[in-house]
């Protein structure tokens, strides 16, 4: 929660989130990042890092849904789509979007994702994931890092060739050091900042674009 909710409600994508239904303001990063780079295109097996609240669920089930319209044609294509979410906390139920209430580093979930998706490799892993900030910079971006590797393990087995990954972190020390090793993942890799992300916020988005192996 914030620590100045009169602020947050002040705040114009806080506005309009609740105008337009979704779950969080947060819901306005992935849309940015989906008009800057169209993450989307072609999206039907979709796993969501760090679900709560579910903003990005959502975003992603309209896409999703699109897609099955969208596309159809010789190339790439699915008759349905499937959604998870992630979380250490528990997301309220959307429909048409299975939630689990795991960490990510548990055994367990890689259960879970081969039963959910019957094997089949992932079109698009989102990851809002973030630590619980001890408000030290230097020590939360260490922990945000060190996150950030286990998602890349996550990528690593499950996204498909030529697959997409959208993932959050912090600016700071060993930055570098992760930017090296998801470029070595996919054919392009590029860093962005959201309209929607606090200016006074170090967090910094990174997309993976055509996963080469």
């Amino acid at each position: 929660m914030t620590k100045n909710p009169e602020r947050h409600k002040k705040d114009p994508h806080y506005r309009q989130a609740k105008h337009k239904g979704y779950r969080a303001r947060s819901a306005f990063k992935l849309l940015d990042i989906q008009k800057r780079f169209n993450i989307f295109k072609r999206a039907y097996y979709i796993l969501d890092i760090g679900s709560t609240p579910g903003s990005w669920l959502q975003v992603a089930y309209k896409f999703a849904e699109e897609n099955l319209v969208k596309y159809k044609d010789s190339n790439y294509h699915r008759d349905h789509f499937k959604i998870m979410g992630v979380d250490v906390k528990k997301v309220s139920p959307l429909e048409g979007i299975y939630t689990v209430k795991m960490d990510i580093t548990n055994p367990e979930f890689q259960k879970e994702l081969d039963d959910f998706f019957i094997g089949k490799k992932l079109d698009l892993i989102l990851s809002d994931l973030s630590i619980n900030k001890t408000g030290n910079k230097f020590v939360d971006q260490l922990r945000q890092i060190n996150l950030c590797f286990k998602v890349l393990n996550i990528v690593k087995l499950y996204l498909k060739y030529r697959g997409v990954l959208v993932l959050k972190l912090f600016q700071g020390q060993d930055f570098e050091k992760f930017f090296k090793a998801m470029k070595n993942e996919f054919f392009k890799t590029l860093s962005y900042k959201p309209k929607a992300s606090r200016k006074q916020s170090n967090e910094i988005y990174l997309i993976g674009l055509r996963k080469n192996n």
